[in-house]
């Protein structure tokens, strides 16, 4: 299975893409402030041809270049109802300096934009994209329609993308609007009873970890107590950065799983 990853815009938020193997179909994932020159040059490293965006949520460094991205490759963009509308509006999920810092510039909303499906009794949705099976576990706390997407790779591993959800020894702020600092405990609890130890995550910001190494180390799994609002995440202030984001890609840009 080919992962290949890099850091873009403002914010180094990680775009991904994923492919059964080089030379096919793939999809991507969170394309965001200036990811689209990096994204088509390693679309043509690999030999890549995607057939979908999928988004962790709706903030603009994760989406900025969802549009472009959408048109260039006409694909469509996917992404859980709660959040659909930041696509078009992303100054409704940012506070008051951060939807500054967009300007007064217009913001184009994707061709083609599909929902995320719900979860079904103990189930949770699947999509069947480029080869590959993509569960989406919704885990509402950072911004209401966060998910966390989790595939099994052709070797045998587990991986999962986690946006701002869960990164590196910390967690995504929930003081934004639409953010909900009990809801994000919940997400947490849930993704440390779903997730294997082994599973690797690949976050929104910052280097890649497991699922174990989390478990063991990030307080925002080992803690008890709600959180706060400024506090929760440990985050900063900038949309979704926690301490240690920017430091690099998942794996130095990329891995094969």
């Amino acid at each position: 299975m080919l992962v290949a990853g890099f850091p873009a815009g403002t914010f180094q938020a990680n775009c991904y893409l994923l492919a059964p193997a080089p030379g096919g179909p793939g999809v991507i994932v969170d394309p965001g402030e200036d990811a689209i020159a990096s994204l088509d040059g390693t679309v043509a490293e690999h030999g890549l041809t995607p057939v979908a965006i999928l988004a962790t949520h709706g903030h603009p460094d994760h989406v900025h270049a969802a549009a472009e991205a959408a048109r260039t490759y006409d694909i469509p963009v996917w992404i859980r109802p709660e959040d659909h509308p930041l696509l078009r509006r992303p100054w409704r999920g940012l506070n008051h300096d951060l939807a500054a810092g967009l300007g007064a510039r217009p913001w184009p909303e994707p061709h083609t934009v599909r929902e995320l499906p719900d979860r079904t009794g103990d189930s949770h949705p699947v999509l069947e994209l480029a080869g590959l099976r993509i569960e989406v576990l919704h885990t509402p706390g950072h911004t209401a329609g966060s998910v966390v997407f989790r595939l099994a790779t052709g070797e045998g591993g587990q991986i999962a993308l986690t946006g701002d959800t869960v990164m590196a020894g910390s967690a995504g702020r929930s003081d934004l609007p639409g953010g909900d600092p009990v809801a994000l405990r919940r997400s947490l609890a849930m993704l440390s009873a779903v997730l294997d130890d082994d599973t690797v995550l690949l976050p929104g910001h910052g280097p890649s970890t497991t699922m174990g190494q989390e478990k063991s180390g990030n307080p925002w799994l080992t803690a008890p107590g709600d959180g706060g609002t400024a506090e929760a995440g440990g985050a900063d202030d900038r949309a979704g950065v926690t301490p240690g984001a920017g430091r690099g890609p998942a794996e130095a840009g990329e891995r094969r799983s």
